[in-house]
C-alpha cells in the first residue's frame, strides 16, 4: 500500500494522519498514512531512511520545514522563495519539496470570510510556519505585514526576502495597531500564549496557526482574555493544506471542508 508520513517533533498531537485517512476515502484512493517522530537534529536521516524504504511523499511540520528545504532536490516556486517545505514528493525518484500552507491559510480565512485585503497584519514568530505564509498573505492584498519575532535579527532576515512589504522588530518593539495579529510561534505548545502586548489583541481579528481539538489554544485564549474582536486556532489551515499536499501526491482534489465538518461541526463553513 502507498505509503505517507508526517514528520516532526513533537509529533503525538497531530490530526494529519486522520485527515488524510479521510481524504482517501472520500476519494476512493487507497493508502497508509502514519507519524514519524525524528530528533531535532534528525531530520535528514529520518526523510532518507522513510523515502529509502519506498515512502512516497512527507508533510513536515514544527522544527524541520526550513530543514527540510535544503535537504530536498528541488522545490516548487512558493517554497524556494521561502525558504521552507511542509510537503515532499517524489518526481522520478527525485525528492521534491513545496509549501502548501500559505494557501491553506488564506482558503480558511476566505472559507470563515475574515477579509484580508487592506488590512495591517501583525505576525508573531519567525520560523518555517510564519516565512511559508507571507507570500501568500500578500498575494491576498494585506495592507501591511509586521513581524515580530523574540529575535529581531531572525525576524529582519525573514523581512528582508519581501522587497520592503514586510517590517520587523523585537517582540517588545512593536508599535502601531493591527487589523489582524497571527500566531506563528511554537511557544504555544509549551503553553505560552501572549508573546506580545495584550492591546495588541484588542479589538483584532486573532489567528493561531497551531490548533488543538477544541480550538482552545493558549494564544487563542489570550486573545480572547485580551478582548478581540475574533478568534480561531489553525485547524482548517491544517485541513486546507493536506488537502492541497494530497492533490499533489494523488491528482485529485478532496473536499477539506467536508472532512473539517467532521473534526468540528460548529466551525467549518
Amino acid at each position: 500500500m502507498d505509503r505517507y508520513a508526517v514528520v516532526g517533533n513533537p509529533i503525538q498531537h497531530s490530526l494529519s494522519p486522520e485527515i488524510h485517512r479521510a481524504f482517501a476515502a472520500q476519494t476512493g484512493e487507497r493508502l497508509r498514512y502514519d507519524k514519524l517522530l525524528a530528533p531535532k537534529d534528525g531530520f535528514a536521516a529520518a526523510a532518507e531512511e522513510f523515502f529509502s524504504a519506498g515512502g512516497l511523499g512527507l508533510n513536515v511540520t514544527l522544527p524541520f520545514k526550513a530543514q527540510a528545504h535544503r535537504w530536498v532536490s528541488a522545490a516548487d516556486s512558493a517554497a524556494e522563495h521561502c525558504g521552507a517545505v511542509n510537503t515532499i514528493g517524489l518526481d522520478n525518484g527525485a525528492t521534491v519539496g513545496f509549501n502548501t500552507d500559505g494557501l491553506g491559510l488564506v482558503r480558511d480565512l476566505q472559507a470563515q470570510r475574515l477579509e484580508v485585503a487592506g488590512r495591517r497584519l501583525l505576525v508573531v514568530g519567525a520560523g518555517g510556519a510564519v516565512a511559508g505564509i507571507l507570500d501568500a498573505l500578500l498575494a491576498a492584498g494585506a495592507e501591511s505585514i509586521h513581524i515580530a519575532n523574540r529575535t529581531a535579527s531572525k525576524a529582519k532576515a525573514l523581512a528582508v526576502r519581501h522587497q520592503g512589504r514586510v517590517e520587523a522588530s523585537s517582540l517588545k518593539d512593536v508599535k502601531g495597531s493591527f487589523d489582524i495579529v497571527i500566531n506563528g510561534a511554537s511557544a504555544g505548545l509549551q503553553g505560552k500564549g501572549g508573546l506580545v502586548e495584550p492591546r495588541l489583541a484588542r479589538g483584532a481579528a486573532c489567528y493561531d496557526l497551531l490548533y488543538s481539538e477544541d480550538g482552545q489554544t493558549p494564544f487563542c485564549r489570550w486573545a480572547q482574555q485580551a478582548g478581540a474582536a475574533w478568534v480561531s486556532d489553525g485547524l482548517g489551515m491544517l485541513v486546507e493544506q493536506a488537502a492541497a499536499a494530497f492533490a499533489i501526491w494523488r491528482g485529485r482534489q478532496p473536499d477539506a471542508r467536508a472532512v473539517l465538518r467532521a473534526l468540528r461541526p460548529n466551525q467549518a463553513a
